[in-house]
């Protein structure tokens, strides 16, 4: 893959075969975007590091719009991630999203969008980190890609094996509750990658800014498969 304009294209290309990621509808009217920039002034006096505090805060965010369920997040650059130091590098903190988050409750079920196989699966146990992930393997048109769900349910883990096959349209987990989806308010973080770079069950999510072109290249817009109107419209641009 040469670059994920190649890829943007392909799966835009293919944007009327994509089963639903979510058992919800993202393109409902209780669906709202939500924003974790610094200019979010709702979190600016909260504790992050609380994560019933961050959760109640996340409600109320959807609660004022009258939503139930929050997405957004690609390429956003966001403060959140300095509540947790699994985000800092030696010279400059990750805070540019590449995936994006749907922020719904835990036990919803997650689905995969294509034919796929495990590419590989772990708990990244750590403070503010994926907690259970799921990696799959898809191939289009002879292109070989990987998503990536993040912040599952440990129960979702029982029973994989790197190769696995799921249909598209399986269920493959369900968003996971805190603390064991890695300490988050109830979301799933949905990624598409290109690349995964010899990586095992786990990808980088946040990257820093100076990244940011790299990582635009291994990880392009999920609304491509995700398809939902309340985010930016990717297939003017794919």
């Amino acid at each position: 893959m040469e670059n994920t304009l190649d890829l943007s294209s392909l799966l835009s290309r293919h944007r009327h075969t994509f089963a639903p990621v979510l058992d919800t509808d993202l393109n409902a009217d209780c669906v709202c975007t939500l924003d974790f920039t610094a200019s979010c002034v709702q979190l600016q006096d909260v504790d992050l590091q609380d994560t019933d505090a961050f959760n109640q805060a996340v409600l109320q965010m959807m609660q004022e719009q009258r939503a139930t369920v929050g997405v957004g997040g690609y390429l956003e650059d966001r403060f959140i991630y300095r509540r947790s130091r699994h985000f800092d590098v030696a010279t400059e903190s990750r805070n540019l999203h590449l995936g994006v988050d749907v922020w719904l409750p835990a036990g919803t079920a997650v689905f995969t969008p294509l034919d796929a196989i495990v590419h590989s699966f772990q708990d990244n146990d750590n403070f503010g980190d994926y907690g259970p992930t799921i990696i799959l393997q898809h191939e289009l048109e002879g292109v070989t890609f990987y998503t990536l769900y993040g912040h599952l349910s440990r129960t979702s883990l029982k029973g994989l094996h790197d190769g696995k096959r799921f249909a598209k349209g399986e269920k493959i987990a369900e968003v996971g509750p805190y603390p064991e989806n890695g300490h988050w308010p109830p979301h799933l973080h949905f990624q598409i990658i290109a690349d995964m770079s010899g990586k095992y069950g786990d990808f980088p999510g946040v990257a820093t800014t100076s990244e940011r072109a790299k990582y635009e290249q291994l990880c392009p817009d999920p609304n491509l498969i995700l398809q939902c109107r309340h985010l930016p419209d990717t297939f003017k641009t794919a």
